[in-house]
């Protein structure tokens, strides 16, 4: 056991650290400068053709969901606990500067994503069941063909088990950690009962997760379509009423954040440890975590689209990193570095998540409060990431084994959720967060080799639209 925990460290050591998140974001400038930077010089055009069309009404046919519910399928897995806990340690761990690194991350990764939902949607398949199936190991295998088959399998497989870390049991215990730490602010007696709190919630999200794939993947979209909105609202409202209540504080903090990407020291008071390289390993490393843009998962939700237009869908991989890491990442920062609740906590471990995420919110709106606010963004939030690395996880599965293994799969799955929430599954989670960062090896160098492809379906698109054929 304790030889496989250190060759995991070891590997998640270098798929987490700066040689890969190096990759990730050169990946995206690269591709960026190949397809001139739309995620700028096109911003008008992409703004209108996504949130712009969101209450437009759009019909889907068999086995497919509409371009909206794609998009909220994939932001219902990406918007998840890394929002929270994930940017708030980014912050304790590498002061404020981490922010301005992981917008850095996240303005190259919005042409990643483009990059990956594009090709799903050109390179997608029906699957037996007459569900359309994409992602990389569809445009690795279709789009590069035959004989490199066997990276696609590479792919699915580290898909395929890092579901159950990743968009499981590191969800799931949040969730139930939440509810924990809710019960016991109303009730201190409510500690003797942590696990018996921890199981009911396990069960009642696994009963939830299994009545939503049951219906497939139109039942998972018609679900994101309605709770992925309802819950970006609902943080974002309360992350602006502290933000609007310490606005005094506003401007320091936007220094402190150029200031800490540069001359962190400066920043945190002289907190030994942080460095700029720390500062910008922390802040790209949970953007990347965040948004997913390089990762793969994503486009996978994005193939199942009506949408028969490759860049059309993927514009809305553009928006997708932009509400994930621009708007609602920027808000948890916003929140613990304008309340102060960051001051002080510097490199310290123990509160680099949840617990400095409650006291940001917890200055406004009170402990009880605050703790509830959290809990049920936690709740939310990881709910519908579960959902979203359900189907992700399933898709890597039947690219492996046929359509045979998705019912097994998902009853697996729906296991997992309540085990991970009463059992120490650390190992688990740690394994999968190293398969999920290996996850972007494989898609990396898909995305790599098919670029000429985005920048031919790029540029007839926007000449298309140029000349007035599209809008």
């Amino acid at each position: 056991m304790k030889t496989i925990i250190e060759i995991n460290s070891a590997v998640n050591g270098f798929v987490w650290g700066p040689i890969m998140l190096a990759l990730l974001v050169g990946t995206g400038i690269y591709l960026s400068v190949c397809v001139g930077f739309i995620q700028f010089s096109k911003i008008g055009y992409w703004w209108k053709n996504t949130i712009g069309r969101i209450f437009k009404k759009t019909e889907a046919g068999e086995g497919e969901i509409t371009p909206l519910q794609a998009v909220s399928t994939a932001l219902a897995s990406t918007v998840g606990t890394g929002n929270i806990a994930g940017v708030t340690g980014a912050i304790i761990l590498g002061g404020p500067g981490a922010v301005f690194w992981m917008w850095i991350s996240a303005l190259f990764g919005m042409v990643t994503k483009f990059s990956e939902v594009t090709l799903a949607v050109k390179y997608r398949e029906r699957n037996s069941k007459g569900d359309w199936c994409g992602g990389p190991m569809y445009y690795i295998k279709n789009g590069l063909g035959p004989r490199w088959r066997w990276l696609a399998v590479v792919f699915s497989t580290f898909g395929a088990i890092a579901a159950f870390g990743i968009g499981n049991i590191s969800q799931v215990h949040s969730i139930a950690s939440s509810v924990q730490s809710v019960a016991v602010a109303f009730h201190e007696d409510a500690v003797n009962f942590n696990t018996i709190i921890c199981l009911i919630t396990g069960v009642a999200v696994a009963v939830f997760v299994a009545l939503v794939l049951i219906g497939g993947v139109k039942r998972i979209g018609q679900v994101t379509e309605k709770l992925v909105p309802f819950m970006a609202v609902v943080y974002i409202v309360c992350a602006l009423i502290v933000v609007f209540a310490n606005a005094d504080a506003v401007p320091g903090v936007f220094a402190s954040i150029f200031q800490g990407a540069f001359n962190p020291t400066a920043a945190v008071g002289g907190v030994v440890g942080i460095s700029v390289k720390t500062a910008m390993t922390k802040g790209v490393g949970r953007g990347v975590f965040s948004n997913e843009a390089g990762l793969g998962s994503a486009p996978i939700a994005h193939a199942a689209t009506s949408e028969k237009n490759p860049v059309r869908q993927g514009l809305y991989g553009i928006f997708e990193v932009f509400m994930d890491t621009i708007v609602i990442c920027t808000l948890t920062s916003l929140v613990v570095l304008c309340s102060g609740a960051a001051t002080g906590n510097y490199g310290n471990d123990d509160l680099a998540g949840v617990p400095t995420a409650v006291a940001g919110f917890a200055s406004v709106f009170g402990d009880k409060l605050g703790s509830v606010i959290l809990a049920v963004g936690l709740l939310l939030f990881a709910t519908s990431t579960i959902l979203g690395w359900a189907l992700y996880g399933t898709r890597c599965a039947e690219f492996l084994f046929g359509s045979k293994i998705i019912r097994p799969y998902q009853v697996l799955f729906c296991l997992v959720v309540v085990a991970g929430s009463v059992a120490n599954l650390k190992l688990v989670w740690d394994i999968s967060d190293t398969l999920n960062g290996l996850m972007a090896i494989p898609n990396l160098i898909g995305i790599l080799l098919l670029s000429p492809v985005v920048v031919k379906l790029t540029r007839e698109h926007f000449a298309a639209v140029k000349d007035g054929r599209i809008e």
